[in-house]
């Protein structure tokens, strides 16, 4: 899984339905580009579809995915999956481009592409598959998901669940007066000071994961910071969540969150209203940055994440 994707899985051809091309903020993430016939095709059959039926009904999210595969092509689900999976690449972005601005049309093409790379998680915070949460100008939320002013540290997701979170899902639905709030990117391999930290005796130590009451989740979960997969060297971390024991440990941690948030690799990356980005959730970390104060502010996104089928 660590070698890098042929060029003939990217090369674009006359039957290609999609192309894909680097992205103009980072240097390993892919965007790629549908067809714009071939999205019209799908919202028009994706919209036959209540979004409250693929709330309750788990199968019918796979027929969203189908109907994608079926006006964009299968070559296309097995592509995704494959930049998901390789470690040079491990995610990509992509959009409706201004087709709609229907939000339930936004939940629908989110819902397909997730669900050609596999299941979505529970998501405890919402109830169903996915969470919709708005950042503005005020809140008093538990943690830094809503308060746009504070800087959103550098983590991957799916820390204190007991389920396994394989890649994550966001997509813009809506920005008004927003400056500032960038992405932020930080791929395990362009972290300098990371084999610092791999190689300290608390690298692989379990730390203990809890999280607050907006999350609706009691588990109590002990994993380690650095740990080897299918995908090589990966990594479980939040900051607001890790419980440490004793000084040591704290310092430890707040030593390693310095480190990321410090690192070059750290990048930001844009994304407009109608795009997503999907990451590998075990080899990429990501945050946010601060939006500069403004009482009009307001954006919405959407959360999956989940495991490959």
């Amino acid at each position: 899984m660590n070698a890098p994707l042929p060029a003939a899985v990217l090369a674009s051809n006359d039957e290609s339905r999609f192309q894909f091309s680097a992205h103009p903020d980072h240097h390993r993430i892919l965007h790629v580009t549908v067809e714009r016939n071939a999205l019209l095709a799908f919202l028009h059959d994706a919209r036959k579809v209540d979004v409250q039926n693929l709330e309750y009904v788990p199968f019918m999210r796979y027929g969203l995915a189908d109907v994608l595969a079926k006006h964009v092509g299968e070559d296309f689900a097995t592509t995704i999956n494959r930049i998901v999976k390789d470690r040079q690449h491990g995610g990509f972005t992509v959009g409706l481009q201004g087709l709609t601005t229907d939000a339930d049309d936004f939940v629908r093409f989110g819902t397909a592409i997730g669900h050609l790379l596999g299941p979505g998680n529970h998501d405890a915070m919402s109830g169903t598959y996915y969470a919709r949460f708005v950042v503005k100008h005020t809140d008093d939320s538990d943690s830094y998901l809503r308060q746009a002013y504070r800087l959103f540290t550098m983590h991957t997701d799916g820390t204190f669940v007991t389920e396994a979170t394989d890649w994550l899902l966001m997509m813009k639905f809506a920005e008004q007066n927003a400056s500032g709030g960038e992405s932020r990117f930080l791929h395990l391999d362009d972290w300098q000071e990371r084999d610092r930290f791999v190689s300290h005796r608390l690298g692989t130590q379990p730390f203990l994961y809890k999280a607050p009451g907006s999350k609706n989740v009691s588990d109590r979960v002990e994993r380690p910071l650095f740990f080897q997969n299918a995908f090589g060297l990966s990594m479980s971390f939040i900051d607001q969540f890790v419980q440490p024991r004793n000084r040591e440990e704290a310092a430890f941690l707040n030593d390693l969150s310095t480190s990321m948030e410090a690192s070059p690799g750290t990048k930001e990356v844009s994304l407009p209203v109608g795009d997503l980005v999907v990451l590998n959730n075990y080899f990429y970390l990501h945050g946010r940055a601060p939006f500069e104060k403004n009482e009009a502010l307001f954006r919405q996104l959407m959360r999956q994440r989940g495991t490959f089928a």
